[in-house]
């Protein structure tokens, strides 16, 4: 009996060891290789800012209308203020706010840090990824978004302190659209030339032909 409470007392502080402390709860959402890259983007905003930024990725159906700041006190004993929760609830119920994506949500340990971070930018992740239309598997989507949300969270924590980070996952899908545009509006100058401007210009300058 004595041997197999050593036993578990062993395993549970081994658990406790390799579990990453920025995850107060996975529920198998998230897979090992994401839950490597949050700890380390975690540890760098900590040592760098002293801001900590946890993630709750819950399989629990929480009920529409139900308080995330409610849900989440009863995991704020293992969370080092200040910080910033992320919580991923897929299968709450869904609401058309939600987009599909179930409860999403930031909580922060203060109303100051609230005007550290732009909730949009951070959360808008999750209706990108597993609400697109491609071949990515669930569990895929699941990792891109909580992974490139938690970059994004981080990055502006650490921008509001004046840091940079060198873990986070770079937005690059930003400048491809910002490219995309520029290319857009810069054809349809062109065009607008091409068809009006240039057929204006040379009346105006030599006359009516």
């Amino acid at each position: 009996m004595i041997k197999e409470l050593a036993r578990f007392a062993l395993l549970a502080s081994l658990l406790s060891i390799l579990s990453p402390a920025n995850l107060l709860l996975n529920d198998y959402l998230l897979t090992p290789k994401a839950e490597v890259v949050l700890d380390k983007i975690s540890n760098e905003l900590r040592q760098k800012s002293g801001i900590s930024a946890f993630v709750i990725a819950t399989t629990k159906k929480l009920e529409e209308g139900a308080n995330l700041y409610e849900y989440v006190k009863q995991y704020e004993g293992n969370a080092s203020k200040p910080f910033v929760i992320l919580v991923f609830a897929p299968n709450a119920i869904i609401t058309q706010k939600a987009k599909q994506t179930g409860r999403i949500g930031l909580i922060p340990s203060s109303q100051e840090l609230k005007s550290y971070y732009k909730p949009d930018q951070v959360l808008r992740y999750f209706s990108e990824f597993i609400g697109s239309n491609d071949s990515n598997s669930l569990q895929s989507k699941y990792d891109l978004s909580v992974l490139q949300a938690y970059s994004e969270l981080a990055d502006q924590l650490a921008d509001s302190k004046g840091i940079v980070l060198t873990t986070t996952l770079k937005d690059e899908s930003g400048w491809i659209l910002k490219f995309f545009l520029w290319v857009v509006r810069i054809g349809a100058v062109l065009l607008f030339w091409i068809y009006f401007g240039r057929p204006l210009y040379r009346r105006i300058r030599y006359g009516k032909q």
